[in-house]
């Protein structure tokens, strides 16, 4: 097979829609016959998926690779750096822990994954006729280009020509994109053949002396003005869903509070649910259906804030009632008598007393589990596909059935058991990322949270469209906002 073809998105900053935008891309592509693949050098987002090896990447990598119809692998995201301090991150390369560093530590040491990043780009030309690739943040910070390893130095790698994004929706796009382009360097600006308008609300006319304004002064064609698009259910890099109220759960009265801990990692578990989930920073005067403690980065440093923010006599409260508590992965690990880390590789504290409400101790440990796990759930008997990312043990008393028994590990037979719960059973807690991701679990749990609602026979289905269709449903929405066609041209040169 000749060499495939690249095609960029670089945005003009953060969240203007470059991974959301890179998807519809790959998706389109996909629908067009071709054989895709995305790819980003380098991302930093604490919401990972894992690969069939059990390699990290970063999950909206994984969901762009489900838009392609392929399997991700960690030459898509050879590169993923975990925040789990202000200035320290975890760095994940090829799709294993290297160990943490901070920022200043970290600038030098991405030079020296240049070849790695050149190696993950040439495999993927060489393996698929088109490669989606999405930058991060913007191209024209000029105190971070020396090092610039995701933008246009990709770019180049890749012989890449550039789609720039700007967002209309914040306000100010035409500095944004104007701006943007004119701090790049000359070689830089030939790079980006078009612009995109992202996020536009209203009546697409209006915009129109803006449009030709952009084309006149930068000499690039406006590719496309594409809406803002909601309820698409696609996984967030970074960014917290909206918590607005208005999905069919929500308007049906059920309420799912997630502590919203300030390393929050792997929210993405919780898409399922749609607007029926809201993220709580601090404990509100009423309680919900159920709260779940999700994963966290730094458990310890999070459990000591969650202390600080008066949520402890909050899930006592909780708990009195009967209300349901769960966790997951970091907020699993908090819900047990102790969090021991006598190797302070997690924080600076050797012992740490964790809520007490179920009966385990946690011990860090320097290696990292990341496996894609097939699972039976005990109570239901409902088998669920799930993954792990943790460091760290957590033992029960032996007294104490496990929820879940593992069948495949790697997608080879295994044999193992995960998390624990309460004697009554309304608090419990798993390392399994992604349980509720399934239709059949997550009706199961509701089934049970609210059997008034939710009866055994005949319950509706939680409203997401079906993993597939969500993908195809944001392809032809963005196909209807831009010129296929030349993007076509763009791509073949």
């Amino acid at each position: 097979m000749p060499r495939g073809k690249a095609i960029m998105v670089q945005g003009t900053g953060s969240h203007v829609g470059k991974s959301v935008l890179t998807t519809a891309f790959c998706r389109i592509f996909r629908q067009d016959g071709y054989r895709v693949a995305p790819f980003k050098a380098q991302n930093m987002s604490n919401n990972a998926a894992v690969c069939a090896d059990g390699g990290e990447i970063g999950r909206a990598q994984a969901e762009q690779a489900a838009a392609c119809g392929v399997e991700p692998t960690t030459a898509m995201n050879p590169i993923l750096l975990k925040p789990c301090s202000d200035v320290g991150s975890q760095v994940v390369v090829s799709g294993r822990a290297t160990g943490t560093m901070t920022a200043k530590e970290y600038q030098p040491y991405k030079l020296t994954l240049l070849p790695l990043v050149q190696r993950a780009i040439d495999s993927l030309l060489e393996n698929y006729e088109v490669v989606v690739i999405e930058g991060a943040g913007s191209p024209a910070e000029i105190n971070l280009k020396q090092h610039d390893i995701v933008n246009m130095r990709t770019a180049a790698m890749a012989e890449a020509p550039v789609l720039l994004v700007g967002d209309i929706d914040k306000g100010g796009v035409f500095a944004q994109l104007v701006g943007t382009y004119e701090l790049l360097d000359e070689d830089e600006r030939q790079r980006v053949r078009a612009l995109i308008i992202n996020k536009f609300r209203g009546d697409r006319e209006i915009l129109t002396p803006g449009v030709q304004f952009l084309e006149a002064r930068l000499g690039r064609p406006v590719l496309g003005v594409v809406p803002y698009l909601h309820d698409l259910r696609i996984a967030e890099e970074d960014t917290l869903p909206e918590t607005s109220r208005n999905g069919t759960l929500a308007k049906a009265g059920v309420r799912i509070d997630v502590i919203r801990h300030p390393r929050i990692s792997n929210f993405t578990d919780f898409d399922g649910f749609g607007n029926a989930v809201r993220y709580v920073t601090e404990p509100p005067a009423d309680l919900p259906d159920a709260i779940i403690l999700p994963g966290t980065k730094s458990t310890v440093a999070d459990l000591l804030q969650l202390r600080r923010r008066g949520f402890e006599p909050w899930l006592r409260r909780a708990r009195a009632a009967n209300v349901e508590i769960v966790g997951i992965c970091g907020g699993f690990q908090m819900l047990g008598n102790a969090i021991l880390d006598p190797e302070r590789i997690e924080s600076s504290h050797d012992s740490v007393e964790g809520l007490g409400m179920l009966d385990g101790a946690t011990v860090f440990q320097s290696n990292k589990e990341t496996a894609r796990v097939k699972a039976v759930h005990a109570e239901s008997g409902l088998e669920l596909e799930a993954y792990e990312i943790h460091m760290g043990c957590t033992q029960g008393n032996p007294g104490n059935p496990p929820l879940f028994r593992i069948t495949r590990r790697h997608d080879m037979p295994a044999e193992g058991y995960d998390g624990m719960a309460s004697s009554d059973g309304r608090v419990w807690g798993t390392y399994l990322h992604g349980l509720f991701d399934g239709e059949p679990f997550r009706r199961w749990w509701l089934q049970r949270l609210r059997p008034d609602m939710f009866p055994a026979a005949g319950c509706a289905a939680v409203p997401a469209p079906p993993a597939e269709n969500r993908f195809d449903v944001l392809a032809d929405a963005v196909r209807k906002s831009i010129d296929v066609g030349s993007l076509y041209r763009i791509v073949w040169g």
